[in-house]
């Protein structure tokens, strides 16, 4: 992939190595896959990153699982925590329908609907709401509990693979290209 275009921007092994806030871990942050830019450690980042963007809870949660996980498996950190964005404000509502679907599907239990929230809470408590949120999310109970995590799988895999193989592509046709250059005599740009 663009490798060099990121170069650019992004600090090199040794300044990494040397961040006061990461060498505050030791030798747990100093694998290279978790920083250096290739097929496999950006893939993994990206499966880590799709697989923790669905967890229950808000960014700070989301980031802190992306970071634990990729640090497990050694795939591209950074990557993986900013492929948690891409649950949101507006994009976590449809997400946990289909995985409510999803988990619908699996059960073989198509003639329950996902229950109704009640959003007019503007003249209850923040312990009311909350009771309330609980209430509702107990309600969706088992399909959102087996649709949300097959779910983050598939995402994972999706994920993966088309990071795996576009990466792939495009350093084959990099290849190609090159060759082609050089069969004709054009000097490298």
């Amino acid at each position: 992939m663009p490798r060099k275009y990121f170069r650019k921007y992004l600090p090199t092994h040794e300044a990494v190595l040397r961040n006061r806030w990461i060498a505050q871990f030791g030798d747990l942050l100093r694998h290279p896959n978790l920083w250096h830019l290739n097929r496999h450690s950006v893939a993994g980042g990206v499966a880590v990153g799709m697989f923790t963007g669905l967890i229950p809870g808000s960014n700070p949660v989301q980031f802190t699982a992306a970071a634990l996980v990729a640090i497990l498996f050694r795939v591209n950190l950074p990557i993986a925590v900013f492929v948690t964005l891409y649950t949101n404000v507006f994009t976590v509502v449809p997400l946990y329908y289909l995985a409510f679907k999803l988990g619908q599907f699996v059960l073989m239990d198509s003639h329950g609907a996902m229950p109704a929230f009640a959003f007019s809470m503007e003249d209850k408590s923040f312990s009311e709401w909350i009771s309330e949120l609980s209430h509702w999310l107990t309600s969706i109970g088992k399909p959102l509990l087996i649709g949300l995590p097959l779910l983050a799988v598939i995402f994972s895999v999706i994920g993966y693979w088309a990071v795996w193989w576009g990466w792939r592509c495009y350093s084959v046709t990099a290849w190609r290209s090159r060759q082609r250059r050089r069969a004709k005599g054009i000097p490298a740009p």
